[in-house]
């Protein structure tokens, strides 16, 4: 099993960092837009900084989700945590259809009530501007963030940030617009930000329900999982090959296909060698199950109605010739819905060549119209 909470620790510090900066920002700007429009008449600029305030909820909502999304696997958690993140992402998500929603509502409203409009100063205007570079350049620096480390809860984040930046654009329009008698202009660029806001908090939830739901990876990095296995040596082929997300990770599950001669042993070598070679190249998935096979059991399970090994002890015994040397070990391989047994004797037994060989047919023969054991081989050591 490949375990990455090294991974997820080493993430929280780097999400709590860019969160913290941009509550300081959402803070700051929020009371300086709120005094700013008391001061200079602007209801639109008041409305914006009430919403810079309210983002500080949100930016809550990362830190919460972040700390207790990178908290190790434990006894109710054995995959770990990181879907705290996923349901703090859509609810983000649904905050941002939410923003969108009211900016919608305001702007409509005011274009059936015109009398509403004011007309706010020069020093409305430049704090809008202001707040409009500030939250953009917010939203650059935790979309990088996001992409660095493939996270979308900060990716919410962000555009809950570039949402607020938006909506001092509006804000911007609506005062140049007043102050240039086009009193309309406001309103209709609000409900077209609007629009864009409420696709980008749906695309955030329909991502985050797949990931819920356990979709799998696209076909090209399942094409890159199964070439990387496939690249270690003693895997004959790989499939039942399953992904699904957890947070920016994967877990995954597959059949992998070996000789059906090789000891057990060697089958769980070459399984640890697949997740270490996982490891190496594919450094997203956090968990990889290997199931060794003999066989391809895609369709079926052939060999499932065999009996198992003490059953087929007893069956040997049975048929085991009167006064000849006890087999010291027997080896079954179940394969194509047949038992293949290997018995091995030891050689110093036998008085003769002749006398093994004489076991030897005498054993094959009685299991030659066994309708379950395939093949019956006595070995000498």
């Amino acid at each position: 099993m490949i375990v990455a909470q090294t991974e997820q620790n080493r993430r929280y510090p780097q999400v709590r960092r860019v969160t913290v900066v941009g509550a300081i920002v959402d803070l700051v700007l929020g009371v300086a837009k709120i005094i700013i429009g008391v001061v200079a008449h602007s209801q639109a600029l008041i409305a914006d900084g009430v919403h810079s305030l309210s983002d500080l909820g949100t930016d809550g909502l990362v830190l919460w989700a972040a700390k207790h999304g990178s908290v190790a696997a434990d006894a109710e958690h054995p995959y770990g945590h990181a879907r705290f993140e996923t349901v703090a992402t859509v609810a983000l998500a649904i905050a941002l259809i939410g923003v969108a929603i009211g900016i919608a509502f305001d702007a409509i409203r005011t274009l059936f009530h015109p009398e509403q409009m004011m007309a706010p100063g020069i020093a409305a205007l430049v704090v809008a501007s202001i707040s409009a570079l500030s939250k953009e350049a917010i939203y650059h620096y935790t979309i990088r963030a996001a992409r660095r480390l493939g996270s979308d809860l900060l990716r919410a984040n962000a555009w809950h940030s570039r949402s607020d930046a938006l909506s001092s654009v509006v804000v911007v329009v609506g005062i140049s617009g007043t102050m240039a008698g086009l009193l309309y202009l406001d309103a209709v660029a609000a409900v077209i930000v609007a629009a864009m806001i409420a696709h980008i908090g749906w695309k955030l939830i329909m991502s985050s329900v797949q990931e819920l739901v356990d979709t799998g990876v696209e076909q090209i990095r399942l094409k890159t999982i199964k070439d990387t296995i496939l690249s270690v040596e003693g895997v004959k082929d790989v499939h039942q090959l399953r992904t699904r997300h957890m947070g920016s990770q994967v877990l995954a599950d597959a059949h992998v296909l070996v000789d059906p001669r090789i000891s057990v042993s060697e089958g769980h070598r070459i399984g640890d060698a697949v997740e270490q070679n996982l490891s190496q190249h594919i450094s997203e998935i956090a968990d990889f199950t290997v199931h060794i096979d003999p066989e391809d059991d895609t369709a079926a399970a052939p060999s499932s109605h065999l009996p198992l090994r003490d059953s087929l002890l007893r069956r040997v015994r049975q048929q085991w010739p009167d006064n000849s040397p006890k087999a010291e070990r027997m080896t079954l391989h179940y394969l194509n819905g047949k038992v293949h047994l290997e018995v091995w004797l030891p050689l110093g037994a036998f008085q003769t060549v002749s006398d093994a060989q004489a076991l030897t047919r005498a054993v094959t023969e009685a299991f030659k119209n066994d309708s379950e054991v395939a093949h019956i081989e006595v070995l000498f050591h």
